[in-house]
């Protein structure tokens, strides 16, 4: 069975329709890796193109580092030749060249803006992630890679924005996402992180749409907002407001313990493993059998 360590379910923080359940574990060591975009500040981690001519699902990393590195899914990387978001949450080992798996989320720019990708604060929505997550599952599971349905991630930039009323010359995700940045930040400054939260289980208008957990409160409170702000474009969307219990929660953390996982090969370090639902796609991230970041994304 998947290593996925007892969960307690905490009080609900809501602003609008959004509802943040913060998910504490019993206990928790540091983690024994660096995030992206610290690495990625400081040199330590290098993303680019995979050749000087670019090629869409995939970028070259060269972790410099002593350390791990942690690339968390559904993150978007700003430059080089086009946006892309992260399909998957991978571990790139230290001293170590490989390739990330990538979707473009900038449909209309083909040149360079950078040599270099930046890491950005902006985090796919929950239904971009549905899109990513099952499609990758069925890669991985298939045997074939971490790929995704490109053609229906460029579908859903494009369905979100016209659904949000924004245009964007290059049909860029991050285009819709500075649009409503003033919206999406009260969201965030409403939803502030719960000390000692190793994850979070996000609702949209009553209906439980992700759970993600972490290894550590450290790895939590550093994504908290970013996963919080993606989410806040689905809420922006919606127009259901039913609420949720606790109780729905942890039947949705006891499914993610209780899935029927299977294991696929890794993308970087650590080992993973995929599950799909009627309700859910989900993705298990661990080293050494220990969890690193588990996440169950709305099937529909």
């Amino acid at each position: 069975m998947v290593a996925v360590p007892p969960v307690r379910v905490g009080e609900p923080l809501t602003h609008d329709k959004l509802t943040v359940f913060p998910l504490y574990l019993e206990s928790s060591p540091p983690p024994g890796y660096r995030l992206a975009d610290e690495a990625l500040a400081d040199g330590t981690a290098v993303v680019e193109e995979l050749t000087e001519g670019g090629s869409v699902p995939q970028l070259a990393v060269d972790n410099r580092g002593e350390s791990l590195v942690l690339f968390v899914e559904g993150q978007e990387l700003r430059g080089a030749k086009q946006n892309r978001v992260l399909n998957a949450s991978i571990l790139i080992a230290a001293k170590t060249k490989t390739v990330l798996p990538v979707s473009c989320v900038e449909q209309g720019r083909w040149r360079y803006t950078s040599r270099h990708f930046n890491s950005s604060d902006t985090y796919s929505s929950s239904k971009m992630r549905s899109v990513l997550k099952k499609s990758v599952n069925e890669s991985t599971l298939s045997g074939s890679g971490h790929g995704s349905n490109q053609g229906a991630v460029w579908a859903e930039v494009t369905r979100q924005a016209t659904s949000l009323g924004t245009s964007s010359p290059t049909m860029a995700m991050s285009d819709t996402v500075e649009h409503h940045k003033p919206l999406l930040d009260r969201h965030v400054a409403a939803m502030t992180y719960a000390e000692g939260a190793a994850g979070l289980a996000v609702a949209v208008g009553g209906k439980l749409v992700s759970v993600d957990l972490f290894d550590s409160p450290q790895t939590c409170r550093k994504v908290w907002s970013r996963v919080v702000g993606g989410v806040a474009l689905d809420a922006i969307e919606e127009q259901r407001t039913d609420a949720l219990s606790a109780g729905d929660v942890y039947v949705a953390v006891e499914s993610m313990r209780a899935a029927a996982w299977k294991p696929v090969a890794p993308a970087g370090a650590g080992e993973e493993e995929r599950t799909d639902t009627d309700r859910w796609h989900g993705s298990m991230l661990t080293l050494n059998g220990t969890l690193v970041h588990g996440s169950l994304v709305c099937a529909g």
